[in-house]
């Protein structure tokens, strides 16, 4: 199956997503995500002027031997702009050998391991009684498990929390990212105190379980806004509440935080979201510092690179938690479901549903039900790209916002 073509695609159906679209000699085509938040251009670039040059002639049933090429042949190996072009050449290969053998991927990668894939939710509010709405909501919508975050007393804006907006006052549901209508815009400053922070999430997780009740599911994420110490005090006093997880407690970059942390508190820890290889994950797996991987099919090296990782992560009795906010496209999305599907260790699978704008342009197959996920049973991701609708929407610069401490200083979010 040699490849004829290659073609990236740049579209912003309300937010940005970078696609690739691979097409074979007799007629079949794969699609992969690249989409980067904030620095799409440069995966366009890297896909458009070093690697879619390489695959032109070259053979798409060798996908390890591709993976292995674009990775090693560069030698300026991982970074998250590497590790997002290798993941769509990768993806968009799996899914033309799915297609090719007339199958769904996950029967490609063993089989079905389970029904469905278990997913949460993402509910905030900007005080309390917003959030318990937007529970309320989630739990109307058929989820079984559901993230929570609310707004700081005394701060104005937080990243995470949707009705805070997104520096221009809109809501974020599908989209954190400001965007400017004219011109380039610049990032939204959010200012962040993590000792107010660290006083009130357990009165919150107080209240979701006084009027929800301990069977729930509840999921929080820090966004790395924590030194290992505060980290550990939070994981402690959020004990009494039951949490599925604590995610990105601390800054990813420092893996020996988890030490500390996991020596004061048995509240479970998910990582991975900014990581872009399994080597980030070598220590938290072999000293079992972690419970759930986060990493994303798009960031982490595609298909291939993912289901190693969680190979891996079986080994040391580490489970699943892939990142799956709106800034993974649906063909991103799709990649992940099928080796939800498939893996023994799967966990939970994040889920937010793309906008419809967003859904016009990736037409998907698969499905949310009763609390679950399904991928498709079509050939392939199960995922079609409208290129015409793509072409309808260009490509408008945003960014994430930024936090500041009080005094000024750049924080992490």
């Amino acid at each position: 199956m040699k490849i004829v073509s290659a073609e990236v695609i740049v579209t912003s159906p309300g937010r940005n997503f970078v696609t690739l679209r691979i097409t074979t000699e007799d007629g079949i085509t794969g699609l992969g995500d690249a989409t980067l938040n904030g620095r799409e251009l440069a995966v366009r670039s890297y896909l458009d002027d070093h690697v879619v040059p390489l695959l032109v002639g070259s053979d798409a049933s060798r996908i390890e031997d591709t993976w292995q090429y674009l990775y090693r042949g560069a030698y300026w190996r991982r970074g998250p702009v590497t590790m997002a072009a290798v993941a769509a050449v990768d993806t968009a290969l799996w899914d033309i050998k799915a297609k090719s053998a007339g199958m769904p991927l996950y029967q490609l990668l063993g089989g079905a391991s389970r029904t469905g894939a278990l997913a949460y939710g993402h509910a905030s509010g900007r005080d309390v009684p917003e959030l318990l709405d937007s529970v309320r909501a989630h739990l109307e919508l058929g989820y079984r498990a559901i993230r929570v975050q609310t707004g700081i007393p005394g701060l104005g804006p937080v990243y995470g929390v949707a009705a805070s907006g997104a520096g221009g006052g809109e809501r974020y549901d599908y989209e954190p990212a400001r965007r400017a209508a004219g011109g380039r815009p610049l990032p939204a400053v959010e200012t962040w105190d993590t000792r107010a922070y660290l006083r009130h999430v357990p009165t919150v997780f107080e209240a979701v379980r006084a009027e929800f009740g301990p069977e729930l599911p509840l999921l929080h994420d820090g966004h790395h806004r924590m030194t290992p110490i505060q980290a550990a005090r939070l994981g402690k006093a959020l004990e009494p509440y039951d949490l599925f997880w604590l995610e990105d407690a601390t800054p990813g970059e420092d893996q020996a935080a988890l030490r500390l942390i996991r020596q004061h508190t048995v509240t479970p820890l998910a990582i991975g979201e900014v990581f872009n290889s399994v080597y980030d994950y070598t220590t938290l797996l072999s000293e079992r510092l972690i419970d759930y991987v986060r990493s994303a099919v798009t960031h982490i090296g595609g298909v291939t690179a993912m289901r190693k990782l969680l190979d891996l992560a079986a080994v040391h009795g580490v489970r699943s938690g892939m990142h799956g906010p709106t800034d993974i496209s649906p063909v991103g999305m799709a990649a992940a479901l099928h080796l939800d599907l498939a893996v023994h260790n799967f966990g939970i699978q994040e889920y937010m549903r793309h906008s419809e704008r967003t859904l016009e342009v990736f037409r998907t197959s698969y499905r949310f039900e009763d609390g679950l996920l399904h991928p498709s049973d079509t050939p392939g991701l199960g995922v079609d790209l409208d290129l015409e609708a793509a072409r309808r929407f260009p490509y408008q610069p945003a960014y994430l916002p930024v936090s500041r401490l009080r005094d000024g200083t750049v924080h992490d979010w």
